[in-house]
């Protein structure tokens, strides 16, 4: 039977603020999975570049004194940036910078600027 308006149940909660909290619990749980899919995607390069972009230029095309890393192969910048993550190349600041990055997010930042 249902019950009039703005009255509670025997749990003394009210029909509609049930029906919310229902829909709050589900669509976190969409969040939450939506998430683990996100993570099982691996690093976003569009978002990992935005590191480079500011000394080697938008897209790795660079304007300055700093080396263009757009169109590099992919091997070399893999190799490259986990020199500098060893210390096995000398750095001014990349090897400050490159320590940020798992080796995860080191080869979606080389499939990326290889691909430019």
């Amino acid at each position: 039977m249902a019950l009039p308006f703005g009255c509670s149940d025997r749990s003394g909660e009210s029909p509609r603020l049930k029906r919310a909290g229902h829909a709050i619990v589900l669509a976190l749980g969409g969040l939450l999975l939506s998430s683990f899919g996100a993570a099982a995607q691996g690093p976003s390069a569009a978002v990992l570049t935005n590191t480079c972009f500011s000394c080697h230029g938008t897209d790795g095309h660079s304007a300055g004194a700093m080396p263009s890393i757009a169109g590099k192969d992919y091997d070399y910048v893999v190799t490259a940036l986990l020199e500098f993550k060893s210390g096995a190349r000398e750095a001014t600041v990349m090897d400050r910078i490159t320590k940020g990055f798992s080796d995860e997010e080191i080869e979606a930042l080389a499939r990326y600027f290889s691909s430019q």
